[in-house]
């Protein structure tokens, strides 16, 4: 991926891990293929993020999986988005929710509430991993933001209850990563928080929310498929190609 651009070729390192077992397939194996800006740049991450790449603080990422293409990037369409009848109950709960937007932090209540509803997501949903340390919460999620990476904290009876990394892009805002208190799972934050997203892109008078992927029959995602229009991305082009998105409708099941 060369370009002549200087910004869509910032100083980098470039990987790709070994195989590892797929969370959302069985029996399938994932590869990843990494970058690591060390100083990113708008035009650079605009770039990578209409053609399916994600950001983690200072890494960027896509899938190269061998003989596997499930993982799909999709988007969705601020301007023709209308909430259905569940999606208005959470707004209606959320009514007391205070929210903050600033620049991605650590503090203490972010590494209690990122373990709580990991330990949740565990036992609930039979997650992998373990506790994030302040260092590794640091390198994931508050490095690398640059001008563009924000967070938007979700606050109820006076605690955090909520935590939406995003990044701010020419036209629209990339989902990075969004984490709740499952006390408070009553308040549907999930769902909210991508509601206030797409309150927020339209403010600022962008066109699309970037889901991240999507992978058919993984219940993970399920969530995404309800927030319609949407668009679909076809693989994962090269900086030399034009990203094709296209309109996409999820299959209903029987």
């Amino acid at each position: 991926m060369k370009s002549q651009n200087n910004k869509l070729n910032p100083p980098s390192t470039d990987f790709c891990t070994l195989d590892y077992d797929c969370a959302y397939l069985e029996g399938k194996s994932v590869r990843m293929h990494y970058r690591y800006v060390q100083v990113s740049n708008r035009e650079f991450n605009d770039t990578v993020v209409k053609r399916g790449w994600r950001r983690f603080g200072k890494y960027y990422f896509y899938p190269i999986c061998n003989g596997c293409s499930e993982c799909k990037s999709i988007r969705i369409n601020v301007n023709r988005f209308k909430p259905s009848k569940s999606q208005r109950k959470a707004i209606k709960r959320n009514k007391n929710t205070q929210i903050i937007v600033q620049r991605p932090s650590v503090t203490s209540a972010h590494i209690k509430l990122y373990n709580k509803y990991h330990a949740w997501k565990r036992e609930k949903d039979d997650w992998r991993g373990g506790n994030i340390t302040p260092k590794e919460y640091l390198e994931n999620f508050a490095e690398g933001p640059y001008d563009f990476g924000k967070e938007v904290l979700y606050f109820a009876d006076n605690k955090l209850v909520g935590v939406d990394l995003i990044d701010i892009t020419d036209d629209g805002i990339s989902s990075i990563y969004f984490f709740y208190d499952p006390d408070y799972a009553r308040l549907s934050l999930g769902t909210y928080s991508l509601i206030k997203q797409i309150e927020i892109a339209k403010v600022l008078g962008k066109k699309w929310i970037y889901l991240g992927y999507w992978v058919n029959g993984c219940k993970a995602f399920k969530y995404k498929e309800n927030f319609k229009p949407l668009q679909i991305l076809d693989g994962f082009p090269s900086f030399d190609e034009e990203p094709n998105w296209v309109d996409w409708e999820p299959e209903k099941e029987d």
